[in-house]
């Protein structure tokens, strides 16, 4: 009995530094979950908790030397550049890569080896994603950097898994995403999870709603996003009352917003890209329904504005970073790719040039060998609390960046930003409304 009570005190004791090992400041529960909405909280703990330490590579390929005729240092991109709904963020999101690109070779590039990004377009299609990072290999790239759409990235990973070679995603908010155990991944933005979390405070706790209706993409960004926002409102007693599905490129919602009418929500949730959330916005004040609207990040977007129009005024959504944030990184960033891109970057600009500038950091440091570009990128310590234009990047044990997330709100015309409020007490509330 003595001996299995010092065992336990031992385990205790690794857990209690873990945070120190892994580069965390403090252990916190998974996804920074409050007590309040961690799974299970109220019931019992669970038997095995997972992600409680990062995932580590233990196999060959640190011995390797570099190459010696090489003329380039390539970087590998992947991201919906044609044929897909989503290309004026793949173009974003490139750009924004780019831009990061040449900076690093106006500073010399690799050993005054120049860096070149290898483009790949990925099209929103299982398997085809798989194909584009064999394709990198066969370019012999030493890190790549994407996507956006989730099922892109879910194959493409694998296919890195196999290839051997280091990803760092800047788009893909997929909550399950860095779930895999794949130790050749991090992500550098914030996911649905955090961003249902934000909603949930914002809505049932700040703003005061309990009968909350959703109408949201039949996607996986749609599908997995709501999945999190619905289980962490029921877990603070307002589960949503009624969830509509609409297809991508759809421009006629009546039967949706017919169903919601008659549910009496005192708030509304929509979850999709900018273009159908803004035309849903204008059905669902033409038919005379005045509640509050939310919405899912992708709303922070010209197109969602310019659509709405006035209808868009008080509009509350989350966003991975705070574009008018006091950071001379940031505006810096925003002035010199304005100057060469003729345009204000979005979320997946600014996301995407940290992220390459991160890869090629990484680079420069462990030289030119995946393995030892990996080790860097996912030792938690390199780069945990890394200062970009997107602000303070944080990542937890599955290499997922959990940094702030900000709520973006119309005012006269314009998305303002301000931090989301702290998890509290959300208290069982009765409002219903007349609308």
């Amino acid at each position: 009995m003595k001996l299995n009570f010092r065992i336990l005190a031992i385990v205790l004791l690794i857990l209690s530094s873990i945070s120190n090992i892994t580069g965390q400041e403090k252990k916190q529960n998974y996804g920074k979950a409050t007590d309040e909405i961690f799974p299970y909280q109220k019931f019992q703990k669970a038997y095995v908790y997972h992600f409680l330490v990062p995932l580590q590579f233990n196999g060959a390929g640190r011995e390797l030397k570099p190459p010696s005729d090489l003329k380039e240092v390539r970087i590998g991109f992947l991201g919906p550049l044609e044929g897909s709904v989503i290309v004026s963020l793949g173009k974003q999101m490139l750009n924004g890569a780019t831009l990061a690109i040449e900076e690093a070779n106006k500073k010399g590039g690799y050993h005054n080896m120049p860096y070149k990004l290898m483009i790949h377009n990925d099209v929103g299609a299982w398997g085809a994603a798989a194909n584009e990072v064999v394709k990198m290999d066969d370019e012999k790239v030493w890190a790549w950097l994407g996507s956006i759409d989730d099922i892109v990235s879910h194959v493409a990973i694998r296919a890195t898994l196999k290839m051997e070679i280091p990803m760092v995603c800047t788009g893909d908010p997929d909550p399950t995403f860095t779930e895999t155990n794949i130790p050749w991944v991090i992500r550098v933005i914030s996911d649905d999870r955090q961003s249902s979390y934000a909603l949930v405070n914002q809505i049932y706790k700040k703003d005061s709603h309990s009968r909350v209706a959703v109408i949201r993409a039949n996607n996986r960004y749609g599908r997995v996003g709501i999945k999190i926002f619905s289980e962490t409102a029921t877990r603070v007693g307002h589960p949503i009352v009624i969830e509509e599905k609409f297809n991508d490129g759809e421009t006629d919602f009546k039967t949706q917003v017919e169903r919601i009418l008659v549910t009496v929500p005192d708030a509304i949730l929509i979850w999709g890209n900018a273009k159908e959330s803004a035309l849903i916005l204008q059905q669902i004040r033409a038919i005379g329904l005045k509640q509050p609207v939310y919405g899912s990040d992708r709303m922070v977007s010209p197109e969602f504005l310019k659509i709405a129009g006035n209808l868009a005024e008080g509009i509350v959504t989350t966003c991975q970073y705070n574009p008018n944030a006091d950071n001379p990184k940031l505006k810096a960033f925003q002035s010199n790719y304005f100057k060469r891109f003729g345009q204000e970057p979005d979320v997946f600009a600014a996301h995407a040039y940290d992220g390459m500038n991160i890869i090629i950091e990484s680079i420069q440091k462990a030289g030119l060998n995946r393995v030892l570009i990996r080790d860097l990128l996912t030792d938690l310590k390199t780069f945990q609390g890394y200062q970009g234009v997107t602000g303070k990047i944080v990542f937890d044990d599955t290499w997922n960046d959990i940094g702030d997330i900000w709520m973006a709100e119309v005012h006269n015309g314009k998305f303002e930003f301000n931090p989301s409020p702290p998890m509290g007490t959300i208290h069982q509330t009765t409002k219903t409304g007349s609308y």
